[in-house]
């Protein structure tokens, strides 16, 4: 575990401000441990002001037995135990059916329960610090890893994150959870197992600074934009794939992509981008033609996973009512 420094000394948070103080500092990387824990934005944000109530509500108790990140850990933890107690475990739609063909059915939604939720990047990354852990904190909330932590049980889930994602010690887990240091280790090895039967896809966190990966997201936005299909397949792994929850239904491969596209899709033609950053990734924000005749509507935040130099996963997630105000992106776009 890292050292806690200033922020742990609770001799300054006497008064109420400055508990609230103490508490805000840790909100983005507890809204992190939690995400990873649910898997939704938004349970995430819940949960850590639940964890925020609770330790308001416990600090006269406190007395600084243990440092208050450490407090705040089992706090948040046993919120998410609770939470997760009682919900059932979110998934993408590749987890749920096969892959359809390009002419089948949408479907009806699914409730928003069954999905794992992207998150922006800035509620749940440290801002500066070093690059090699920003890189990690990456690579740990990619969409298809968080989809694999919820396979796991989750006390096993909080142990792999604590472990291996937050650097903890098998005795602070030990003690977090109230347990045996030889039960987080063998809570950690049946988890990494569970994760490698799980076969988590290697893909390609943000890289501003790579100009291959930026011009391929250029490509992809032109390509998009102007509705040519032949170039913007030409950017996709050949097993590519494009989801659209809450719809269950999926798509791989060039064709029953472009398919799909120029056939049920068709109404995403004349569509605007807008970037935007999640889940570690590359992502927009599609607005389509308004249906008004004036300007652009939004349809659905799209989260690129990239390998390789092409682009393997194309998640358009539908609920824009909710997730444009999380992402900052505007409610619509003038023409």
């Amino acid at each position: 575990m890292t050292d806690l420094a200033a922020s742990d000394d609770v001799a300054g948070a006497a008064t109420p401000a400055g508990v609230e103080v103490q508490l805000e500092q840790h909100r983005r990387e507890l809204t992190g441990y939690c995400y990873r824990m649910l898997g939704s934005a938004f349970e995430a944000e819940d949960a850590v002001q639940e964890t925020f109530v609770r330790a308001w509500r416990g600090f006269d108790r406190f007395e600084g037995r243990s440092a208050l990140r450490s407090w705040l850990y089992r706090i948040a933890t046993n919120v998410c135990l609770d939470m997760g107690a009682s919900s059932q475990r979110r998934a993408r739609p590749m987890d749920l059916e096969t892959s359809s063909a390009a002419n089948a059915a949408v479907g009806a939604a699914l409730p928003e329960a069954t999905w794992i939720v992207p998150i922006p990047d800035g509620r749940v990354l440290p801002s500066g610090g070093d690059p090699a852990d920003l890189a990690i904190a990456r690579e740990t909330i990619r969409l298809a890893f968080v989809a694999a932590l919820q396979h796991l049980p989750p006390r096993q889930r909080a142990v792999l994150i604590l472990r291996e994602v937050l650097a903890w010690s098998a005795n602070e887990v030990a003690e977090l959870l109230e347990t045996s240091v030889a039960s987080v280790n063998s809570a950690l090895q049946r988890a990494r197992s569970t994760l490698a039967t799980a076969e988590v896809t290697a893909t390609d966190t943000l890289a501003p600074m790579d100009k291959d990966q930026l011009a391929l997201l250029a490509r992809y936005v032109d390509a998009f934009e102007r509705y040519d299909l032949d170039s913007l397949t030409s950017l996709l792994h050949e097993d590519a794939t494009l989801s659209m929850p809450p719809l269950s239904l999926w798509l791989r491969g060039h064709a029953d992509i472009k398919a799909w596209m120029l056939g049920t899709g068709c109404g995403c033609r004349g569509s605007r981008l807008t970037p935007t950053v999640a889940n570690g990734a590359p992502a927009f924000g599609q607005y389509r033609p308004s249906s008004s005749g004036s300007g652009y509507d939004p349809w659905a935040l799209i989260v690129l996973e990239i390998s390789a130099g092409r682009i393997v996963g194309v998640n358009s997630f539908l609920e824009t009512d909710r997730l444009f105000p999380l992402f900052g992106l505007a409610p619509r776009l003038d023409a």
